[in-house]
């Protein structure tokens, strides 16, 4: 038995070393299927790994002394060395009862540089291609390598790029490999079209989706790069453009995208399908969840019969209810929309289904695509993490969330099976995009200040944590001054709490009688109450300096506690104030309908050389006048009143009223003051505001100019400081302006351009006509 067993190994031996041959392209393999028995090797020779070295190859083979194999690990052991990129060639043979594993070494990449690109720095190609100095030179690896390069390109719009390779030997196996880059010309996209668009028109559709035509200065804003991802993110755009202004029906036919090589430029065209408008008819909430009552549900639901069918409003009801239904204890409670059509009177009755989902639980949670944002960062904006139960209308609040904090161009959020058939891995496709931006505002006041500058500087996303942080000056032609410093740490011990502080200081000159400096900190921290609300503590320390000329001195008729204020010496103010905000915007960056609304109380008396409560507020209305015009018509109103709580109040604890309220003033243009023009604010103060915009006429609308015509009124008057001779405009008289404005949402930023003409003023107001604002992203 013992000389049988010898003889079937030395058969099986010989066998295997006549059937492993090499491959036209150098892979090794076994290419006989007679090996019926197992064989088993004593030792591993290797040849040729003079740079791998010998143990790195044993480490990827899967035969081992004393082990049996067959030519199944032959073939295992082959590719693994391949796949190693270290290995242009791979032998192995069987010698007696010895593996001999022959290889012929890839030379060595000792540099990688890029040659003719101008367009995407060495640093940004470096990050693209998988091939990097000290790692094996692999000819397919080189080729996808041109590919990645020739995608990154594509990305920029310049398509017709063209990448070879130079390959430099510089000796003991070591190679200097160059890509060199023709960029070529930048592609273009000459025409947006749409087909089949009867109630919007093509200037309104363009601004709707992310793709434009080019024009001067699409070299800075490069939105007029063609890509199919692009192109799939704006038929999503448009589908929700349409589901959200009454087309259920719409759908797109197609879209394409057509390269004339002579002029290297896109036509692109989408074919829509609008179908008619719909209304809301009947809107019920049933549950077939035991201790689920569908009545109490049914103030939740924002959708009304007899509006205008609007899909975001069918997914706000859903998360509404899913979220209040889950807080009741049904965490895998599901709630479905069923849609009631009825095509004679163009309506749609929705009924929301409550009922019991299947059981399935969060596996984990992929993030791709950001270079930037930090994975915690996104994640903190889902309700829940790895092993809680899986709610699909979370994922889209979530969705929701993402793309409100600006930081992102596209978000998708995605579901795939999980290990097991409960499990759900919900994955997160984001692609980051510049969240700095720097501002500039100006005003011109003819016969006051002259000219007023103030710049800022802000990043929203700072180091990628979310953080919010903002500097800012400014200055006018006399000695005003103004610093300020602001961060914001949204999620403040790992809860929904923004916090933050601002330090602040600035100086101001009167025109007879004194400088005004102050300088303080505020602290401050936000908790949300629902999506809409939210309320905001704040508490403020300020140091207030005043310093006089001398005029004093000479005797005045004004009050005694105007007099004690003005003269030279220095004020404490501490007070601690809350703010509640209601915000329904559609958009942050051209709200065309909404509410935004801020009602704040203060309290200063903690302390200090303040005494008074005060309350204000605002709010601003916006409602889409036309559809087809995109007119945008929107009313603002405010507020505010102070009294005193000790013996009186300081010029600095009044309200100061003018071209922030009502344009055509200067900023603290209206309202009491004293005989020579020094502002002393008011007790009271009421304002209101209308105003209509519209896309300039002559103007592509994706160019993102708009006209504005407005009308402000505002009045401030009261004053607890100075009751007796020497101040004017204390009484309740009212002031009111009219004019036009330009806003370009242009490459630099928003720009926006005012010129207002005051036509109720008293003759002691400051007037400024004309003002100046950009904000620019980078």
């Amino acid at each position: 038995m013992k000389a049988g067993s010898k003889f079937l190994n030395a058969v099986s031996a010989f066998a295997l070393s006549a059937s492993v041959v090499a491959s036209g392209a150098g892979v090794s393999v076994l290419a006989s299927a007679s090996v019926a028995e197992a064989a088993v090797i004593r030792s591993v020779q290797v040849r040729g790994a003079e740079r791998a070295g010998e143990e790195a190859v044993r480490a990827n083979l899967t035969i081992q002394p004393g082990v049996s194999f067959t030519n199944v690990d032959i073939d295992e052991s082959v590719k693994r060395l391949y796949s190693t990129g270290y290995f242009s060639d791979v032998r192995i043979a069987v010698s007696g009862s010895t593996l001999v594993v022959s290889v012929s070494e890839n030379q060595l990449v000792n540099q990688v540089v890029f040659n003719g690109n101008r367009k995407i720095k060495d640093d940004k190609l470096a990050a693209v291609v998988q091939t990097q100095p000290l790692g094996p030179y692999n000819q397919e690896l080189v080729n996808s390598d041109i590919e990645r390069l020739k995608e990154a390109y594509s990305a920029i719009g310049r398509s017709d790029i063209e990448v070879t390779t130079q390959v430099v030997p510089v000796g003991q196996g070591r190679v200097n490999l160059a890509f060199v880059v023709n960029e070529g010309d930048r592609t273009k996209i000459s025409t947006i079209n749409f087909v089949g668009n009867q109630a919007y028109g093509d200037g309104r559709l363009q601004s709707v989706i992310l793709t434009k035509e080019s024009g001067p200065l699409s070299f800075l804003t490069r939105k007029d790069v063609y890509n199919q991802d692009k192109m799939r993110a704006d038929e999503d755009a448009l589908r929700q453009f349409y589901y959200n202004h009454g087309y259920p029906d719409f759908r797109i036919i197609s879209s394409d995208a057509v390269l004339d090589e002579a002029s290297n430029q896109y036509t692109i065209t989408f074919t829509v399908e609008e179908g008619p408008r719909y209304q809301f008819g009947e809107i019920v909430v049933e549950s077939t969840v035991d201790g689920v009552n569908s009545e109490d549900l049914q103030g939740l639901v924002r959708t009304r019969a007899g509006d205008t069918y609007d899909a975001a409003d069918v997914q706000k009801s859903m998360e509404a209810i899913s979220q209040r239904v889950a807080s009741a204890g049904y965490p895998f409670a599901r709630v479905t929309p069923r849609g009631n059509r009825d095509f004679n009177n163009q309506t749609v009755g929705v009924s929301y289904l409550v009922d019991q989902g299947e059981r399935a639980y969060v596996e984990r949670i992929d993030i791709r695509g950001n270079t930037r944002t930090r994975d915690y960062v996104i994640r903190r904006e889902f309700d829940f993490s790895e092993g809680d139960a899986f709610n699909q209308q979370m994922v889209t609040r979530a969705k929701r969330r993402l793309e409100a904090l600006g930081y992102f161009t596209t978000v998708n959020i995605s579901t795939a099976p999980g290990s097991a058939s409960d499990r759900v891995v919900v994955v997160v496709d984001v692609v980051d995009q510049p969240t700095g931006s720097f501002g500039i505002g100006a005003g011109y006041s003819a016969g006051g200040d002259g000219l007023i500058l103030e710049a800022s500087i802000e990043e929203k996303n700072f180091l990628g944590r979310g953080q919010f942080i903002r500097v800012a000056v400014g200055g006018g032609l006399d000695d005003a001054r103004s610093y300020s410093l602001s961060f914001t740490e949204p999620y403040f011990l790992g809860y929904r709490l923004a916090a933050g502080f601002d330090l602040f200081k600035s100086q101001t000159s009167s025109e007879d009688y004194y400088d005004y400096d102050e300088q303080g900190v505020t602290l401050r921290v936000t908790a949300p109450i629902t999506e809409d609300l939210a309320t905001t503590f704040r508490y403020t320390y300020k140091e207030i300096e005043y310093t006089g000329d001398g005029a004093w001195d000479v005797g005045t008729n004004l009050s005694e506690p105007y007099r004690d204020l003005i003269r030279q010496g220095d004020f404490v103010q501490s007070s601690v104030s809350q703010t509640l905000t209601y915000n329904t915007l559609d958009s942050t960056t051209l709200a065309r309908e909404g509410i935004y609304a801020t009602v704040t109380h203060e309290y200063a008396g903690l302390g200090g050389d303040s005494e008074f409560y005060k309350i204000y507020g605002r709010a601003r209305y916006y409602h889409l006048l036309s559809d087809e015009a995109d007119i945008i018509g929107s009313v603002a109103v405010g507020a505010g009143h102070v009294m005193g709580t000790g013996d009186s109040l300081n010029v600095f604890d009044q309200f100061m009223v003018g071209g922030r309220q009502v344009r055509g003033f200067e900023n603290n243009g209206i309202g009491p003051r004293m005989a020579n023009g020094d502002a002393l604010g008011g007790t009271t103060y009421f304002t209101a505001s209308a105003e209509v915009t519209a896309p300039m006429p002559a103007f592509p609308e994706d160019f993102g100019l708009r006209a504005a015509l407005f009308a402000d009124a505002g009045t401030l008057y009261g004053n607890d400081v100075a009751n007796s001779a020497g101040a004017v405009g204390t009484d309740m008289s009212w002031r009111a302006s009219v004019g036009a404005g330009i806003q370009w949402a242009s490459p630099f930023g928003t720009i926006r351009v005012d010129y207002a003409m005051p036509v109720v003023k008293e003759d002691f107001d400051e007037e400024q006509q004309f003002r100046f604002s950009m904000a620019n992203q980078f």
